[in-house]
């Protein structure tokens, strides 16, 4: 990849920089998802999934090219991994609310570092997928659980 190509997966990767943070880039990364969350929500929660989709798909090319240019399997740098798993979090709010993002948060980011059981072992996917993926499961794990704080009423 030569030129704008590669300057678009570095963006892409370290979403626009957040990666680059000193401190916790995982966590700045997820921070930055919101905005793209914010915009995806007003088509939905379609909305929500497909950028989820698109997000996880595009990541998977961009982390593997930089990962790969790295030389390091899983670089903290990228952190489109953990927009993904964000967004992923949220497809099953039915209602945009602080209390709602919040939770999905800081389920998503307890699940993300503590990687338990199956979710760990997806790190092993080869190149963007082992990148990518364990933080799309994360969310998937987050986001059952938001949807039964809202089946129950917990959540708006």
């Amino acid at each position: 990849m030569r030129g704008g190509g590669r300057k678009l997966a570095w963006v892409l990767s370290t979403w626009f920089g957040c990666g680059c943070s000193p401190v916790a880039p995982g966590t700045a990364g997820a921070i930055g998802a919101i905005p793209l969350y914010l915009a995806a929500a007003r088509g939905g929660r379609v909305g929500v999934a497909a950028a989820a989709l698109a997000t996880t798909f595009v990541g998977v090319w961009v982390a593997s090219f930089v990962a790969r240019e790295l030389n390091v399997k899983d670089p903290q740098v990228i952190v489109i991994d953990e927009v993904a798993g964000m967004l992923v979090t949220m497809v099953p709010v039915h209602h945009v609310s602080w209390e709602s993002l919040g939770l999905g948060f800081l389920l998503f980011r307890v699940l993300d570092a503590t990687k338990p059981g199956p979710i760990r072992w997806l790190e092993r996917l080869p190149g963007g997928w082992g990148v990518m993926m364990d933080d799309v499961a994360a969310g998937a794990v987050a986001a059952t659980v938001l949807a039964v704080l809202g089946a129950t009423g917990v959540l708006p």
